[in-house]
């Protein structure tokens, strides 16, 4: 057996064993108590409107993904590459993608209600079950990952040789980029339309407290959590770790085949490293759950976090000596140096973790900073939030450039490509703890609307707020990947476009900014991330708008609901706000694509490499500012709703600093949930996209 048909064999072994961790612990969660009738009811209403919008949702994208399947055989048998297993890779990418996501979203809305009823035992078995639960979509999402890539390259190479598996690579990741978009924008959208929604209405107009059943929004703010991010997280994370993994193996294989690392000896070794890090992983993450544990309210955040360096230490340890076994003598870098290149991924992931959690969270000053401005009213507080999220992107931009300096210079470029896969060895756990956010978010609703004990609610209360620290933390290591995954893909398009040259017999060509096409180029793509964001954004609005419109209408026209003698129309908010994201997800989804297309195609192949490296640069500032800022904004309201004492004064809920409190969460809701994280797979896209079609661009720009 070969070397590469043995690492394909442990990828899926890997693989399955994270796949059945996950289905083991979903068993065991089933048979946990569900509580009280009422409880059942609200859980069955958050499932069936999360399924619902989901399968309406991959049903929309279905049909786009069959039109794209069909133009990458065409296109591919046109340019005489491996059109059918590109279009092939695709598909699966998309499905494992889709899937990645609907199964994060069928975990978490069966683990919310009973996290409601566990909550009735204390934080330490409340926290437990919620990150059990999360750890089941972290795994999946790195099982699937691993599974998905070792079996396709697996049959790949056995029906098309080594050159036909790794060129047709880049179509299963454009199907995982694709899909991920969507359910980033459609969940983003949903989520944020529904929470505004019930916001505005219930809580600025009506008065009344958030996860009120009398509002008729509620369930559709709980279904949001799931399907936006459970579901959206879930293939968000999964794209990035399949495309960094796929890009790695790619600038592997090109890198190593040119004798730029020491020649073709080393070539099979380069393009498995990357893959075997991911399937290590697998075991580290289930060896790090089992260490999430805390004992107090107060420890809850530190309970996850010991998870999450126990990880990291064991990962390290692990790549240790896997490297030192696997890559000696491998080009002209020793094993060491490809070590401290993963090692370099591994302590990024965990400053970017540090960063992004003291910008977001409720004990250090830039939260409080928002909430000290709320205290003077409406506008200082979104000034403030604007501060904090801008400022935000400082550290975390820092900590990512000299993570491609130190690994590039212990490995080169690949150093850098390593420090990427490296980093998201960590996804399953981080998902994990993504994860815990929307199912505690979800019980602290579930046990508000059955009107459960006052201290089941300060329970998931208490583990709500870190929840929220945490989706923040997830989508500044998303992020933060994703543009080491960004400039490892433009790499690789760099050598893409100078074969393509040389091979039609024309000299190589430059990317200087000294060339005019390639400072049109980059001012072109820092412009693609504004683009979207905006159309995500009013999205949001327009949807949020609709749902407004309705929790009016059924306040003003159906009586009883303030006294709680009438039923509010739930379903009807649900459906309203499906049916606006759905439509609304539809036009920035395309942008990615369609700027690759309107320039490249057009303006030719400089402009193109402009418009990646431009799109990283302004897409990875966006991203940031508007997912920290929005969270900030939102814990700055739940510090003030717990009490927050400024200049002698403590002010909570109902007062006025904290309407102005509200007003800033409002406005960085959509900023955190929808356009900021939506940004991650977008980047990757238009970098995706244009290598898929570097072939179309060389034959109507190289002769």
């Amino acid at each position: 057996m070969s070397l590469f048909d043995k690492a394909m064999i442990f990828g899926i072994i890997a693989g399955l064993i994270a796949v059945i961790y996950s289905i083991a612990v979903t068993i065991w969660a089933m048979k946990q108590d569900e509580g009280s009738d009422r409880m059942k009811q609200i859980a069955k209403a958050i499932q069936e409107g999360a399924t619902a919008f989901l399968n309406r949702q991959y049903r929309t994208v279905a049909i786009v993904g069959v039109v794209i399947f069909a133009l990458i055989l065409i296109g591919g048998i046109w340019v005489h590459q491996f059109g059918l297993l590109t279009a092939c890779g695709f598909a699966l990418g998309a499905f494992l993608s889709a899937l990645a996501g609907y199964l994060g979203m069928f975990n978490a809305v069966r683990a919310n209600i009973r996290t409601a009823q566990i909550a009735h035992k204390g934080v330490k078995p409340a926290l437990k079950f919620a990150f059990k639960g999360g750890s089941v979509t972290g795994l999946m999402v790195l099982g699937l990952g691993v599974l998905g890539i070792s079996v396709f390259m697996l049959i790949g190479k056995h029906t098309s040789g080594l050159d036909g598996v790794i060129n047709s690579l880049i179509g299963f990741a454009f199907g995982c980029s694709l899909i991920s978009v969507f359910a980033r924008l459609g969940g983003g959208i949903y989520t944020k339309a529904a929470d505004v929604g019930a916001d505005l209405v219930g809580k600025v107009e009506a008065g009344i407290p958030e996860d009120d059943p009398r509002n008729p929004a509620v369930i559709a703010d709980q279904v949001g959590d799931n399907v936006g991010d459970c579901a959206g997280m879930a293939a968000d994370v999964f794209e990035t770790f399949a495309v960094t993994i796929i890009a790695s193996i790619l600038l592997a294989y090109s890198t190593f085949k040119a004798g730029l690392n020491g020649g073709s000896g080393s070539l099979m070794h380069g393009i498995l490293y990357p893959l075997l890090l991911g399937g290590i992983a697998v075991f580290t993450s289930i060896i790090g759950v089992f260490f999430v544990s805390a004992p107090t309210k107060e420890k809850i955040m530190q309970g996850l976090y010991k998870g999450l360096f126990v990880t990291g230490i064991v990962s390290a340890v692990a790549y240790y000596f896997f490297t030192e076994a696997f890559m000696q003598n491998i080009g002209k870098y020793s094993s060491m140096d490809y070590y401290y290149a993963a090692l370099t991924g591994l302590v990024l992931t965990g400053l970017i973790i540090v960063i992004t959690d003291y910008f977001t969270s409720t004990e250090f000053s830039p939260v409080k900073s928002i909430a000290e401005a709320s205290t003077t009213g409406h506008g200082t507080n979104i000034i403030a939030g604007l501060a904090v999220g801008q400022m935000s992107t400082a550290l975390p931009v820092i900590a990512i450039v000299f993570g491609i300096l130190i690994s590039y210079h212990f490995a080169g470029f690949y150093g850098v490509a390593v420090a990427a896969s490296s980093m998201l060895s960590m996804a399953g756990m981080v998902i994990a703890v993504d994860s815990f956010g929307p199912i505690t978010d979800n019980a602290g609703g579930i046990a508000e609307m059955s009107e459960l004990p006052e201290d089941v609610r300060e329970t998931t209360d208490a583990l709500d707020a870190v929840g929220n620290t945490t989706k923040a933390v997830t989508k500044g290591y998303a992020i933060g990947s994703a543009a080491l995954a960004a400039i490892v893909l433009f790499g690789e398009y760099s050598n893409l476009i100078q074969k393509g040259y040389v091979h039609a017999g024309l000299e190589k060509i430059s990317f200087s900014i000294h060339q005019p096409m390639v400072l049109i180029g980059l001012f072109l793509g820092a412009m693609l991330p504004y683009i979207f964001a905006s159309l995500a954004m009013k999205s949001v609005g327009k949807a949020a708008g609709d749902i407004v419109v309705e929790v009016r209408r059924q306040f003003k026209e159906i009586p009883g609901i303030m006294d709680g003698t009438g039923k509010p129309e739930y379903g009807k908010c649900v459906d309203i706000v499906t049916k606006s994201s759905l439509r609304e997800m539809i036009l920035p989804a395309f942008i990615p694509i369609a700027g690759p297309i309107v320039f490249g195609l057009t303006m030719g192949p400089q402009v193109l490499g402009g418009i990646l490296l431009g799109t990283i640069i302004s897409g990875l500032f966006v991203a940031i500012s508007m997912t920290s800022g929005g969270a900030a904004w939102d814990n700055a309201k739940k510090l003030i709703e717990k009490g927050f004492e400024y200049n002698g004064q403590t002010y909570r809920k109902g007062s006025e600093a904290h309407k102005a409190a509200v007003t800033g969460d409002t406005v960085g809701d959509p900023y955190k949930d929808t356009a900021g994280p939506a940004i991650n797979p977008m980047i990757k896209v238009v970098n995706i996209f244009t290598i898929l079609i570097i072939p179309i661009v060389l034959l109507l720009w190289a002769h």
